[in-house]
């Protein structure tokens, strides 16, 4: 469309990063979700139905102090879009970033173009969402982003829905429980196949809960 008559009429807005991050600095993931946060109610205020973002993020993850707070806030961020009219893409420079750096965002996004994720967790009404392989060769990977989504739980349930989750391996299971009794809850294995609650069983993990797929 008109690119003009967008600006014009406060539809559509290009700004430099530090209007929206801390330029050159670790995020602070919660501060970071309340910008949006109060940018998607102005939009709504404004009269518009909801807000959308495209961020060039490269210069915010390129250490890791960087992409731990990142990742952090991308799970804390995808609940806040789980419940308002927001959405956002970022975007990065594959030249200027490594094949693991790219490969761990990946991971935790809920869509990602341009390079292929072993797994993907989010956030997820009411809860998590985990889908693809998680084996071996993402272990590292795996317990990373676990620890990114999964904070203190103090007694809680969470909810990780798993019907598209095409493999699990033990150790992968045995992430999982001991993310949940470190944080001291409970983890909901939602639309399981019916091995993976044999598994469970047999190994003990107590912090695990399996609902079976019918």
């Amino acid at each position: 469309g008109d690119l003009a008559a967008h600006v014009e009429r406060g539809a559509l807005r290009v700004t430099a990063q530090g209007a929206r991050y801390a330029d050159g600095d670790a995020v602070d993931p919660h501060r970071q979700v309340a910008v949006y946060a109060a940018a998607t109610e102005e939009a709504l205020a404004d009269g518009f139905s909801g807000y959308r973002a495209a961020a060039e993020a490269t210069d915010l993850v390129r250490t890791s102090t960087q992409l731990d707070a990142f990742s952090r806030y991308e799970h804390l961020v995808d609940r806040y879009m789980a419940r308002r009219p927001f959405s956002a893409l970022c975007a990065y420079d594959r030249a200027q970033l490594d094949t693991d750096t790219l490969t761990g965002l990946a991971c935790v996004h809920p869509l990602a173009h341009g390079l292929r994720a072993p797994f993907q967790l989010f956030a997820d009404d009411p809860g998590l969402a985990l889908r693809g392989e998680v084996d071996l060769a993402g272990a590292q990977l795996f317990a990373k982003a676990l620890q990114h989504a999964v904070g203190p739980l103090d007694g809680a349930e969470v909810v990780v829905d798993v019907h598209e989750l095409t493999f699990i391996d033990v150790r992968g299971l045995a992430t999982l429980a001991r993310q949940a009794h470190s944080q001291a809850g409970v983890l909901v294995l939602r639309g399981a196949r019916a091995v993976v609650g044999r598994a469970v069983d047999l190994l003990g993990l107590t912090a695990l809960r399996v609902e079976v797929r019918p």
